[in-house]
């Protein structure tokens, strides 16, 4: 009896995501607690798992789809999940002629080498057989290059490719895998692109974006399309947490068990600055300014998906080494894909580090609904006026992107410049806590 693959709950607020990429395909065996796809949401990725047994018997929903909570997306029906995946035909032929023994009866849906079932039936997911149907293509007449002859989104592809040579027309992205909008029940026609086709010589790659990469990319859009969004600068003169790291950076580690960074000291800065600026950890919903009183500080981390913003829960309760222990804690989980929805949700105000990159200066743009995030940038040695002579310092620039409908011109710079003065003078740290 086939036992149906639901998506799982995924998270508060989370309805739906998109199908990443089937680790197994069908016909493949599977075990209880085997990784059977990847979902994308707009925040996290995770594997939905096999709950027994068996024979991965189809797939309903292809790379690409968006599903909702509760859909089917497969199915797996009985069979033995801790064997070995079925030899290809010509393999298995060879190995009973060699044992000597009778070859085997077919089974139930013989394939063919181009990927026809004995019913005349071609092989392909439903994500694939959407795209074929849009371009026109008869997926008989397209030879699968996939396991048993399965025509795959490639397939299609390459076959959708060779018609538009000299039409003018591109091969299709993964955005194609969407209907078209309709009008009076009729579907609009495709406009030809004005694109050259896509070279079909390895001078292009199609990637399509994943589920985070979209979603980052809207909010992106978004906060720059709906917040009053300005930004002030400043530099710091980090002579003094330098110095003061570098003392105490090795008894720190021995009694603490993790390394004392340049970020403790700005998290505990900006704590300092956002209650000196309560407007500064504030959301704006609709006519209404919610300022909060508890301090959740979003640390932007760099993965290969795209960047996150895991939150350091109640920064002000915590000392140095307790806000080390929580960024490395949650730098490995969003490095290692491991992070949680928990890890995500809300935050008050975020830092970014772009001169762990090499960026001397830069414009960082809000984490919506927030409306302040601060900037650091690349140490550089200066040379600078000190005390009437000129001295080189360790200087950094700072950059705060705000809110003016919420944060005037004039808080934000007495913010950033409260940074400032509490960075110069790391001791003063210690009454911010």
């Amino acid at each position: 009896m086939a036992v149906e693959i639901h998506v799982p709950e995924l998270g508060e607020s989370v309805a739906d995501a998109t199908v990443g990429r089937w680790l197994k395909g069908e016909g493949d065996a599977v075990s209880a607690g085997d990784a059977l796809v990847e979902l994308e949401t707009d925040k996290i990725n995770f594997e939905v798992e096999a709950e027994q047994d068996g024979v991965l018997e189809s797939i309903a929903k292809g790379e690409g789809d968006t599903v909702n909570v509760g859909e089917v997306i497969g199915t797996i029906g009985e069979g033995n999940g801790s064997a070995a995946p079925a030899a290809e035909p010509e393999e298995a032929e060879a190995e009973s002629a060699e044992a000597g023994q009778p070859e085997p009866e077919a089974e139930a849906e013989p394939v063919e080498a181009n990927g026809h079932r004995e019913d005349g039936e071609v092989r392909a997911s439903p994500s694939v057989r959407k795209l074929a149907d849009e371009y026109e293509i008869e997926l008989a007449g397209v030879s699968g290059s996939g396991s048993g002859g399965r025509v795959t989104r490639e397939d299609v592809e390459r076959m959708i490719r060779n018609q538009n040579q000299g039409s003018g027309e591109t091969a299709p992205t993964r955005e194609a895998e969407s209907p078209a909008p309709e009008q009076d029940g009729q579907r609009e026609a495709k406009p030809a692109s004005s694109q050259p086709p896509a070279p079909d010589d390895g001078r292009e790659e199609r990637v399509r974006l994943s589920r985070r990469r979209q979603t980052i990319a809207a909010r992106l859009v978004e906060a720059q399309q709906t917040a009053a969004m300005l930004t002030t600068f400043n530099e710091v003169d980090m002579t003094a947490v330098m110095e003061l790291r570098n003392r105490r950076k090795a008894e720190f580690q021995e009694r603490q068990g993790v390394k004392l960074g340049f970020m403790s000291f700005f998290t505990k800065a900006a704590i300092g600055a956002l209650k000196a600026f309560p407007k500064v950890n504030a959301e704006l919903r609709e006519d209404e300014l919610i300022i909060k009183h508890y301090y959740d500080i979003g640390v932007a981390v760099n993965t290969e998906e795209g960047l996150v913003v895991p939150v350091v829960r109640d920064a002000d309760r915590k000392g140095f080494a307790g806000i080390e222990s929580s960024i490395s804690e949650l730098a490995t989980k969003a490095r290692d894909g491991k992070l949680g929805l928990d890890d995500l949700r809300g935050g008050t105000f975020t830092i970014t580090n772009g001169g762990i990159f090499g960026s001397l200066l830069s414009t960082p743009i809000l984490n919506t609904p927030q409306v302040g995030i601060l900037g650091m940038h690349k140490i550089q040695d200066r040379p600078m006026v000190v005390d009437g002579e000129v001295q080189v310092r360790p200087m950094m620039y700072l950059a705060l992107s705000y809110d003016h409908r919420i944060i005037d011109g004039a808080d934000a710079v007495q913010f950033l410049v409260r940074i400032k003065q509490l960075i110069e003078d790391p001791e003063s740290l210690l009454l911010e806590g």
